[in-house]
């Protein structure tokens, strides 16, 4: 057998430690490459049977051969003459097959080539190993948010950075387009990010994770957010622009249980956490409700809406929504911004347009119209209006 001793077992808990490869399987793995090297040094590959064993308590590894015990040996690796057999056994008789050690004196002796067979056994072992804890740890992490420190910054071949961030038991890559816009990220600096999915495609597989997705967001609040992780709060939608802004719609079935406030925290506290954790993003909180005309209302905020009238057109569900004229490029937003994400919160295409805009044209024909007349005090009144208006000057889609 071949005495390793202690320097084996302090490898494979070495590798163990910073792998998170059981050492089991760096054991296994010796084992198997010692196995294959053995095997390649026997003629016609006459090795069924062989197999190693590990002493843990001594450090060793030898390779057993069952050998039948005959009168006149024809194949010396698959049989022992009955003389050799009883210097070992006294009472050992024709036709029994002992397993005998068949260890080399000198793994020199399996030359250049049954070493080199030897390391890929080895290689292609722990990397089986590596690729099963990854896959195994990615299953249990999918769809939630971690804390990582970013380890290192690889550029891609088209030029932009790679972030690699340590997440413990395996690493997340943020590609470029799951990273925040215009950010810098630095090495070694603390990072949530949102597990996303796993890419099996090379030697070892890539867990995708992001800086842009909703759910961080969502679960960025659960933590923050006492109510929200007890469900007296609930997320009823989210709209994001990574980086810019984001509009969360929140609702309470507990009437003494503001969401909005509650989300908001003493004096800003709690949204400013996250509000600092995704980068001074602006974020909107905005009071989740049943009738879409409430909802989009709320979701245009800050803006003030004078009405809005709702239509099932075949193309899809509409609104027309009526601001003031000094109203309009706050409701639109920079870049129509505000409404797109309004837009997506309530899952409604809406067109905006100014008070002066519709004088005097019909306006909300067939529609389900409510003009707010006082949004602070949620006071409203519905009327139904006869005629058409069909054109907008500014529109955003779902």
């Amino acid at each position: 057998m071949y005495k390793i001793g202690t320097q084996l077992l302090e490898a494979a808990e070495q590798l163990e430690s910073e792998r998170n490869i059981p050492k089991q399987v760096f054991i296994n793995a010796i084992c198997d490459a010692i196995l294959a090297a053995y095997k390649k040094r026997i003629p016609d590959h006459n090795v069924d049977g062989v197999h190693t064993q590990f002493d843990e308590s001594t450090g060793e590894i030898g390779i057993f051969a069952p050998k039948t015990v005959v009168e006149i040996v024809v194949n010396e690796h698959r049989e022992i003459s009955i003389a050799e057999a009883k210097e070992m056994l006294d009472d050992v008789e024709l036709g029994e097959i002992l397993e005998l050690d068949v260890t080399p004196d000198d793994f020199a002796e399996y030359g250049r080539i049954a070493a080199q067979a030897a390391k890929q056994i080895m290689t292609q072992r722990l990397r089986e190993a590596e690729k099963d804890l990854v896959k195994q740890e990615f299953v249990g992490r999918q769809g939630t948010m971690m804390t990582g420190q970013i380890k290192r910054i690889e550029i891609l071949n088209n030029g932009k950075p790679n972030v690699v961030v340590d997440l413990g038991r395996f690493e997340g890559h943020i590609p470029p387009r799951e990273q925040l816009p215009g950010e810098t990220y630095k090495v070694g600096s603390r990072i949530r990010v949102y597990v996303k999915e796993l890419k099996d495609s090379g030697r070892v597989p890539t867990v995708i994770v992001s800086h842009t997705n909703e759910e961080l967001v969502k679960e960025m609040f659960e933590l923050e957010v006492p109510e929200i992780d007890d469900g007296t709060v609930e997320i009823k939608a989210i709209a994001r622009e990574a980086g810019y802004r984001t509009k969360i719609a929140v609702h309470s079935n507990d009437a003494d249980i503001d969401p909005v406030g509650a989300c908001i925290g003493s004096r800003g506290a709690r949204i400013q956490n996250v509000v600092s954790e995704l980068k001074n993003e602006k974020i909107d909180i905005i009071r989740f409700s049943a009738d879409p005309i409430d909802f989009i209302s709320n979701a245009l905020s800050p803006a003030r809406i004078t009405t809005v009238a709702l239509y099932d057109d075949p193309q899809g569900r509409r609104a027309e929504v009526i601001v003031p004229d000094d109203q309009l490029s706050l409701a639109i937003g920079r870049n129509g911004q505000n409404v797109r994400l309004a837009a997506k919160l309530s899952e409604w295409k809406i067109d905006i347009r100014s008070e002066s805009q519709i004088k005097g044209q019909p306006f909300g024909v067939g529609a389900t119209t409510k003009v707010v007349l006082d949004q602070k005090d949620k006071k409203e009144e519905t009327a139904e209006i006869a005629e058409v208006t069909p054109t907008a000057e500014v529109q955003a889609e779902v």
